[in-house]
């Protein structure tokens, strides 16, 4: 049923190295990014909340490595919310650093509300708009409703958490809505990603992805590497925290031997300040 071209391309395409691990709940899902821009070659691509940039930057790393044509767009006002939590410029500027190093010629940031950008896109022209911004009910609802229009007619659409039942999380009720009016698929690892076929003539290869992914090996292939991902950037943090606390011990190492060489020195050197004091 599925070719050796297929599979070439599938494991040539979701086996590859992450250049970038930010802090993330996405990083699950980082294989089917790197696949799905193979399978999909979206010309234009589209990311509603981006925060650290997880998803982001997979999707720039996948254009540049297979060769695409593609203009990406992140558009996050990057100052959070009540489920991503509030954060400093600092998010920003580390992002915007790491495209301009690496993509800056095919990678925006247009920093606005998605409604704000939404007059930057002609209708129609959007194949892959991926949605992770607030993710109450009605906030999703409209965003997708908004977004809709500019998708083209082999686009696609990735709702993140879709398993997320908690906090006011609505996305999993959207994708119930939206799967009465299109393919999609869902996985429930990784917090959830609902994949929603909504353009008429996507990519054959790319649909032939999504009914792989029905298929328990296919499936668990995916899981199986994002599971990897996630270990490998709490493995980098560990390793981290260990390096602050070694320099933090070393300082307070070095404090001591100075306060007891301090004072070891004072008390040596007492008698002395004595008697040239009682001279003096």
């Amino acid at each position: 049923m599925f070719s050796d071209n297929f599979w070439n391309n599938l494991i040539y395409s979701s086996i590859r190295k992450p250049m970038y691990l930010p802090p993330s709940a996405w990083l699950d899902h980082i294989p089917f990014a790197f696949a799905a821009i193979n399978f999909l070659k979206p010309r234009k691509i589209v990311e509603l909340g981006t925060h650290h940039g997880a998803s982001f930057l997979s999707f720039c790393q996948a254009v540049q490595e297979n060769d695409l044509k593609s203009s990406v767009y992140a558009v996050d006002t990057w100052q959070g919310d009540e489920h991503a939590g509030f954060y400093d410029d600092s998010v920003f500027q580390s992002l915007k650093a790491i495209v301009n190093k690496n993509y800056f010629s095919f990678a925006h940031l247009l920093r606005m509300t998605f409604d704000e950008a939404l007059p930057y896109f002609s209708n129609g022209e959007v194949d892959l708009l991926h949605i992770d911004g607030l993710h109450t009910y009605e906030a999703v609802k409209h965003d997708f409703d908004s977004w809709l229009p500019k998708i083209s007619e082999q686009g696609v659409v990735l709702l993140h958490d879709t398993e997320v039942r908690e906090r006011n999380f609505g996305v999993w009720r959207l994708m119930q809505e939206v799967s009465s009016s299109f393919k999609t698929f869902n996985f429930r690892h990784g917090y959830g990603l609902g994949i929603v076929i909504v353009g008429k003539n996507v990519p054959s290869d790319f649909l032939l992805l999504c009914e792989a992914l029905e298929q328990p090996v296919f499936y668990q292939l995916f899981e199986r590497l994002g599971y990897s991902i996630r270990k490998e950037l709490e493995l980098l943090q560990l390793i981290e925290e260990k390096e602050q606390l070694k320099i933090k011990f070393e300082l307070e190492i070095n404090n001591l031997k100075q306060s007891y060489s301090f004072k070891i020195g004072r008390l040596i050197t007492w008698p002395i300040r004595k008697i040239r004091n009682a001279i003096s």
